[in-house]
């Protein structure tokens, strides 16, 4: 048997009694749920992260090259000095690299790139070497040394072939006999070695087309080299000599332009012979960068295209 409640305080209610002050049911409901609050954040951060970086991606536009990190900066060196072996503008060339901010030698950071890439796995691919290579001249043209000098090698070491040449075995004098024949000395005819022969090299003939004046391509060399059949051919070096200086480029680095196109821009008051270095005679005409008026009367430079086809 259970002991009888207490009496209630003066003042209380008997219908009070029904329920404890610290019941469950008496105390107040929160507004917020935060386990709810948590799923829900949780939640909202996936689907962001998910549409940022899956559905839609930041693209960067209008980047700086100061703003560029360290891989992407050789990169951007790499291409200023395949640019200038193209073009031999080392005006624009300097503007670029002050632009990248390398620092008050722009050219010595050059060399330094060239060293960190020729240290690495850059090297492992005949494009890399041709890229070092002409990164290797940029900075040695400005009077700049760095460690790829001895890292890159530009002679390309042949082969030499061994010809082992037979020796001659005399046959001996067989003995008299009674009836005596004339006897000759009898010596074994040496083998003919075989010696390789390389093909002739390719001969091409050069010869000025025509000359153009244009504003866009003011004092443009537009050169086209061509197989015996007309077709363009790409990888050929071209070179250009002027007084105090002289360029090469290849031709088929312009798809667009035909396999076999390559052009030079000369400068004012130069004037320049043109040739296939071992591979043909320069073109007797001299190219004058000489002042010309287009169509619409603006002032450039006199442009020339040049052809060399094959011959042999």
């Amino acid at each position: 048997m259970s002991a009888p409640l207490p009496p209630p305080p003066p003042g209380f209610a008997p219908e009070q009694l029904a329920f404890s002050r610290h019941s469950r049911y008496q105390r107040p409901r929160r507004r917020v749920s935060w386990w709810g609050l948590l799923v829900g954040v949780g939640v909202g951060l996936a689907i962001g992260l998910t549409y940022a970086w899956v559905v839609e991606p930041v693209r960067e536009v209008d980047t700086q090259p100061r703003q560029l990190n360290r891989a992407a900066r050789a990169d951007y060196v790499v291409a200023i000095a395949l640019r200038f072996s193209y073009d031999s503008d080392l005006g624009r060339a300097v503007e670029d690299l002050l632009a990248l901010n390398l620092g008050p030698d722009p050219f010595q950071q050059v060399a330094n790139i060239a060293c960190e890439l020729a240290s690495t796995g850059y090297v492992d691919s005949t494009s890399g070497i041709r890229a070092l290579r002409t990164l290797r001249t940029f900075y040695q043209l400005q009077g700049k040394t760095g460690c790829a000098d001895q890292l890159i090698d530009d002679a390309t070491p042949v082969p030499l072939a061994t010809l082992v040449i037979p020796t001659n075995t005399p046959t001996l004098i067989p003995p008299p006999t009674k009836t005596p024949t004339p006897a000759a000395l009898t010596v074994g005819t040496p083998a003919a070695p075989i010696v390789p022969t390389a093909l002739p090299r390719r001969t091409y003939e050069g010869q000025i087309l025509n000359t153009f004046c244009s504003l866009s391509a003011s004092g443009m060399i537009e050169v086209t080299v061509r197989d015996a059949n007309g077709s363009g051919i790409p990888g050929q070096r071209v070179r250009v000599r002027w007084d105090g200086g002289s360029d090469e480029f290849s031709t088929g680095l312009k798809p667009d332009r035909g396999d076999g196109y390559a052009d030079f821009r000369m400068r004012s008051g130069f004037n320049y012979t043109i040739d296939m270095p071992g591979q043909s005679d320069p073109i007797a005409q001299t190219l004058s960068a000489e002042p010309c008026f287009t169509n619409e009367g603006e002032e450039a430079l006199r442009g020339y295209r040049v052809v060399f086809r094959l011959v042999r």
